[in-house]
């Protein structure tokens, strides 16, 4: 079921009706935020957090957000009252604003709107994903922006090749999935890249979690220590942790999903 009603700088209107001008500087440079939060039954999951996340790409994109947090919560609050969409995804999209030229920043218009949530096939949880490599770094990695030049024109590649998604590294230095943070499992570490990433909001709940027998560890890797691990897994705000069981064609660990990554999922499961 799609959502009803959208919020353009502050105000509700029909999604039908939802509109911004051609002459905005998203559609002219790619130059605007988002950041994109979950409901479960009805309650938003870590939305202090993820208004963090947003104010702070905010202000690092010089964009002034037209609502302060509190007025944001409330349209939030309001959106999600009228849409009753109680398991649903909410998108926080700030713009470059309306440019003079096409190269200017204007004043940025600020959309927020929702969508039914997208679960994981049941067999991505138990066969797991298939990656492959990259070389690419994302400009201003440690900021969402809305720059995923290279994650969407890859995607007939992986649709060719029966692939779920794309692994960046630099140089074969592992970093992130275009919309995931990517861990693995050693025999005694849970490790998670440190460096051109986006700090993931779940990310950072698996940080904390307490796995008997583990450290979780923030530290960069190659690909040759990731397919000497016993495990891989990637996080993000719709997935939970879900098993990485293949990259470039081969295997990690048994190919199968692995009791840890099933515990950092059973707990962040229950956490949320």
């Amino acid at each position: 079921m799609a959502a009803q009603y959208v919020s353009v700088n502050g105000g509700l209107v029909l999604a039908d009706d939802a509109k911004i001008g051609v002459s905005d500087l998203a559609m002219h440079r790619g130059y605007g935020i988002f950041d994109y939060f979950k409901l479960v039954d009805g309650k938003p999951v870590f939305i202090d957090e993820h208004f963090d996340r947003f104010f702070n790409s905010a202000r690092e994109m010089h964009l002034d957000t037209g609502l302060n947090r509190t007025q944001l919560r409330s349209t939030v609050e309001e959106l999600i009252t009228m849409n009753n969409m109680p398991a649903s995804g909410v998108k926080l999209l700030l713009t470059g604003g309306y440019s003079e030229d096409g190269y200017k920043m204007g004043v940025p218009n600020l959309l927020v709107m929702q969508y039914p949530l997208n679960f994981p096939k049941e067999n991505a949880l138990e066969s797991g994903l298939k990656l492959a490599s990259y070389n690419h770094v994302r400009q201003l990695p440690h900021i969402k922006t809305i720059d995923y030049l290279a994650a969407v024109r890859l995607h007939p590649f992986l649709g060719e090749n029966g692939l779920d998604d794309i692994l960046y590294h630099k140089n074969g230095i592992i970093s992130e999935c275009p919309r995931a943070n990517f861990f693995i499992v050693t025999a005694r570490e849970i490790i998670t890249p440190t460096s051109n990433i986006l700090k993931g909001i779940t990310r950072s709940k698996v940080l904390g979690l307490n796995i008997d027998g583990y450290r979780v560890v923030e530290r960069d890797f190659g690909l040759d220590e990731m397919f000497s691990a016993k495990e891989a897994f990637i996080t993000s705000t719709t997935q939970y942790a879900l098993p990485v069981t293949m990259v470039d064609g081969k295997t990690i660990g048994d190919g199968k999903i692995g009791t840890v990554t099933r515990q950092v999922r059973h707990q962040l499961y229950k956490l949320i």
